[in-house]
């Protein structure tokens, strides 16, 4: 699974912020707030990608258990599926 074309992440004030744009906004007219973790998953699926490659980069990069690494990257691809944002 990746993103779709056309989804762009920024920093703006605290919050990170993913919007849709060219082929993605077809789709998706809006934005995804983000923490960090999500911000740094969000970077990670702009590439092909797993499931579970993504709860090994959050294992090698953050201080956390496999069960909570890996609910936060079922919520965080729930999201961008709920929002047709993911090409599969």
């Amino acid at each position: 699974m990746k993103l779709k074309n056309g989804i762009v992440q920024s920093k703006v004030g605290g919050d990170y912020v993913a919007v849709a744009t060219g082929e993605a906004g077809k789709v998706f007219n809006g934005m995804i707030r983000n923490n960090a973790t999500a911000a740094f998953l969000v970077d990670k699926m702009m590439k092909e990608t797993t499931v579970d490659e993504l709860v090994k980069a959050l294992l090698d990069t953050y201080d956390v258990s496999e069960e909570i690494a890996r609910k936060d990257v079922e919520n965080v691809v729930a999201s961008f599926r709920k929002a047709g944002l993911l090409d599969e």
